[in-house]
């Protein structure tokens, strides 16, 4: 069968790979064009594919009765494909849960803490060659142990973000889960709303899944609750929190701060975040490092293998 993999991967991935299929392997590190991805519809029997391949309702209708019949995604998050679309045309879907939990969850613990202490900022202050030593009220940021963490999506990211909160850190948990949590896996207490959630935190971090039903799920309405002194931390997809609205409560002053994996654009960051000196920014880097790359790989090939030989996907969407 004939393989394409959208973007390079780690070595063993992708040995992995032309062990069974007949593999194509993309050079460049870009999303695919619209021309790639019709071509990768219609000219391969499975896809490899990743953030930023825009397998959307578009292309489907632009190639109706594709001869590719898999879309194993390389990453939990799988918004940039039409999952409806792409099962109308025959195509399943499917991603690579577990792999990446730990990793983004220790992203989310990296931003709480650089936004809360000022890490950014800091940094950039000795390398401007400007910083005169140590004082007392110099850089003063918000102490993160013993506070209240607001986790907005339960699952197993946010699991696992509660637990370094609470046992490294003391923090108490309150999260909002669109559906009741039985096992929050920490002392955590379930709130009723949103709202609640975003007004009780000293820190609220987002790891709910991308998708139409979270689009803008953190909007002007959502931030109004939370306090002028609290934090926001992004790790999940960019378009989950509306970028303006969040910049016009940090210009307002009415959060203190925020640290962002992720963009409503990406890779787009507009200046505004950039300019400011409370705003902690990060390349998506939830998953980067190549043990977890190399198993999430292991997860996509292992759901192309079950594919081949006719068996149950592992992980099928």
């Amino acid at each position: 069968m004939r393989l394409l993999i959208t973007r390079p991967l780690p070595d063993p991935v992708v040995e992995t790979a032309r062990a069974h299929f007949d593999v194509t392997l993309r050079e460049s590190a870009l999303p695919l064009s619209r021309a790639e991805i019709a071509a990768a519809l219609r000219d391969y029997d499975l896809v490899l594919p990743t953030l930023g391949d825009a397998f959307d309702a578009a292309a489907f209708a632009e190639v109706p009765a594709p001869r590719c019949k898999l879309l194993a995604n390389f990453g939990v998050g799988y918004n940039h494909i039409d999952v409806a679309a792409a099962k109308a045309a025959g195509v399943a879907v499917t991603n690579t849960p577990g792999a990446v939990t730990d990793a983004t969850a220790d992203i989310a613990m990296t931003l709480i803490l650089m936004s809360a202490r000022r890490a950014g900022a800091g940094e950039r202050l000795v390398r401007s060659g400007n910083w005169q030593g140590w004082a007392p009220m110099q850089m003063l940021g918000m102490h993160v142990t013993g506070k209240v963490i607001g986790i907005v999506g339960m699952g197993r990211i946010g699991k696992a973000i509660a637990r370094r909160a609470h046992h490294g850190f003391g923090m108490e948990v309150v999260f909002f889960n669109r559906s009741p949590v039985a096992e929050p896996g920490v002392p955590a207490r379930q709130l009723g709303s949103l709202a609640e959630v975003m007004a009780a935190a000293d820190v609220v971090v987002i790891a709910v899944p991308g998708g139409a039903a979270t689009h803008h799920l953190i909007d002007a309405q959502a931030l109004s609750a939370m306090k002028s002194t609290a934090h926001l931390v992004n790790i999940s997809r960019g378009d989950v929190v509306e970028e303006a609205a969040l910049i016009a409560a940090l210009e307002a002053g009415r959060i203190a701060g925020a640290g962002l994996d992720v963009y409503e654009f990406e890779p787009k960051v507009p200046d505004a975040l950039k300019r400011m000196e409370n705003v902690v920014l990060l390349p998506h880097l939830g998953t980067a490092a190549l043990e977890v790359r190399t198993a999430m790989g292991a997860m996509a090939v292992e759901n192309l293998i079950a594919f081949a030989e006719g068996r149950v996907l592992p992980n099928a969407v």
